[in-house]
C-alpha cells in the first residue's frame, strides 16, 4: 500500500474520510475552495486586490495526552510537515507526548505618563479598584456573562515617570485581542477622567507568562539512522540541545525550527501569527539571554523533550469566523478548546524540533530538504501540470540548481515532441 504522502490530494482526502478523521462535507470543502469567496476577502482587509494562497497540508496522527490528532499546518516550505510527521512517528513509538496548560490570560496595560504624584495615583486606583471592575463589565459585558472578563487589576510604577494599570482578563475562547482593547480603553477613559489626564496608552499587550508545556521521553533505541545506533543519535541531540543554550547562532536557527511547525499550525487555525511570535521570542529572551525554546536531555536512558509556549490563541472571532476553512480545520483536529488548541500548536513544535536535530545529528539537514525542494526548483524552471512531477522525479538524482532543472525541462520538453 502506499503511504499517505504518495498518494494524490484526493486520495488522502479519501483516507481521512474512511478512517472516520474527517466527514465527506469536510473533505469536499477542501477539495473545492481553493480561494476565498471574492466578499469575504474584499472585507477581511483593506485595499483587496487580490489573494496569496498557500497549501494546506496534515500532521497525522499526533500522539498528545492519550488521543491522535490530525493537526492542520499551512506552509509554503516543502519539508516542514514532512519534517513533523516523521517527529510524530517517533513520539508514537514511545507512546505520548504530555501536554499541560496554564489558564490562559490575556493582558492590558493603560499608561499614564507624567502624574505629578504617583504614590498617590496609585492609592488612588487601588482605592477604586471595584468601581474599575464595574467598568469593564459595562464596556464587555458578554464576556462577563461566559464567565470571563476582567480578572486582576495591577497597578505598577515603572522608572520613576510611568504609573501602569496592568489588567489580566479571562477572554473564553478567543484569542482576546479586542476585548482586551475594549475594556482597557474603557478603564482608561475612566480613570482619566479623576487625574483630568487622558492615558498615554490603552491596549492589549502581546506578552504572555501563561505557558503551554510538552514532554516526551523517548527510547533511544527508536532514534537510529541507517548509518547511527540510536543512542548516538540520542547523545548527539542531547549535545546539540545543550550547544543551543549557550550558542546563539545554534539557538536562533535552533528555535527558527521550532517556529516553522508552531507558525504553520497557528495559521491553519486562522489565529494572529505574529501575536504568537512576538509572544514566544519574548519568552525565549525572558532571563536577559535569548535562549531554546525546547531542550533535550538524557535521563535514566530516555532521552527527554521539553518545550514551553506562550501561546496566544482562540478557537472563536476574528478571522477564525471569517475564514471559510478555518472551522473545518477545527473539526478536522477536534478541536473545541483554547487548551486542545494550545497542546497541538506546542506539540507540533516539539516534534518539529526532534526531527530537525535528529537529521542534523545524523544524514545532515541537506539531503531530505533538497530532496522535497526539487518540487519547487521545477516550477521555478517553468514545469506545469503533469511536468512538475516528471521533472521533480528527474531532478532527485541530478543537480538541484536552477540552470539544471531548465535543461532537464528543455530534454523532457523535447522527448515528448519526438
Amino acid at each position: 500500500m502506499p503511504k499517505f504522502y504518495e498518494l494524490t490530494p484526493q486520495e488522502r482526502l479519501a483516507a481521512l474520510v474512511d478512517a472516520g478523521q474527517l466527514d465527506q462535507a469536510d473533505a469536499d470543502a477542501y477539495a473545492t475552495q481553493a480561494a476565498l469567496p471574492e466578499a469575504v476577502a474584499e472585507h477581511l482587509i483593506e485595499n483587496q486586490i487580490g489573494q496569496f494562497t498557500l497549501p494546506l497540508g496534515v500532521l497525522r496522527d499526533l500522539p498528545v495526552n492519550d488521543a491522535l490528532y490530525q493537526v492542520p499546518m499551512v506552509t509554503e516550505e516543502p519539508s516542514v510537515i514532512a519534517a513533523a510527521n516523521n517527529g510524530a512517528r517517533i513520539a508514537r513509538l514511545n507512546g505520548d507526548i504530555t501536554v499541560t496548560t496554564m489558564p490562559y490570560r490575556v493582558t492590558g496595560e493603560v499608561v499614564f505618563d507624567g502624574l505629578s504624584d504617583l504614590m498617590g495615583a496609585k492609592a488612588l486606583i487601588l482605592a477604586r479598584e471595584t468601581e474599575l471592575f464595574a467598568v469593564a463589565e459595562q464596556a464587555h459585558p458578554s464576556i462577563v456573562r461566559r464567565g470571563g472578563g476582567l480578572k486582576t487589576i495591577e497597578v505598577v510604577i515603572i522608572a520613576d515617570r510611568w504609573l501602569k494599570l496592568q489588567l489580566a482578563v479571562d477572554p473564553q475562547a478567543a484569542m482576546g485581542a479586542n476585548i482586551v482593547n475594549t475594556i482597557a480603553e474603557a478603564i482608561g477613559h475612566h480613570v482619566g477622567q479623576w487625574f483630568n489626564q487622558m492615558p498615554l496608552v490603552a491596549i492589549l499587550a502581546n506578552h504572555s507568562t501563561a505557558l503551554t508545556t510538552a514532554t516526551v521521553q523517548l527510547d533511544p533505541a527508536t532514534l537510529a539512522t541507517a548509518h547511527q545506533s540510536g543512542e548516538m543519535v540520542a547523545e548527539r541531540i542531547a549535545a546539540i540541545s545543550a550547544l543551543a543554550e549557550v550558542d546563539i547562532d545554534r539557538t536562533v536557527t535552533h528555535n527558527k525550527g521550532i517556529m516553522n511547525g508552531v507558525t504553520a499550525a497557528v495559521l491553519a487555525s486562522g489565529n494572529d501569527t505574529r501575536a504568537v511570535e512576538a509572544a514566544v521570542h519574548a519568552h525565549a529572551s525572558h532571563t536577559g539571554r535569548y535562549l531554546p525554546l525546547a531542550t533535550w536531555q538524557l535521563r535514566d536512558h530516555q532521552l527527554v523533550g521539553t518545550i514551553s509556549l506562550p501561546l496566544p490563541v482562540g478557537i472563536v472571532g476574528g478571522a477564525m469566523n471569517a475564514l471559510p476553512l478555518v472551522q473545518v480545520n477545527q473539526r478536522l483536529a477536534h478541536i473545541t478548546s483554547v487548551e486542545t488548541l494550545q497542546a497541538l500548536i506546542a506539540s507540533v513544535g516539539l516534534v518539529q524540533n526532534l526531527a530537525a536535530l535528529r537529521a542534523l545529528v545524523g544524514p545532515g539537514i541537506q539531503a531530505g530538504h533538497m530532496a522535497l525542494q526539487a518540487s519547487a526548483l521545477a516550477m521555478a524552471a517553468g514545469a506545469t501540470g503533469a511536468e512538475i512531477k516528471l521533472l521533480t522525479d528527474a531532478l532527485q538524482s541530478q543537480d538541484k540548481t536552477l540552470a539544471n532543472a531548465k535543461q532537464l525541462l528543455n530534454e523532457l520538453r523535447d522527448q515528448h515532441k519526438g
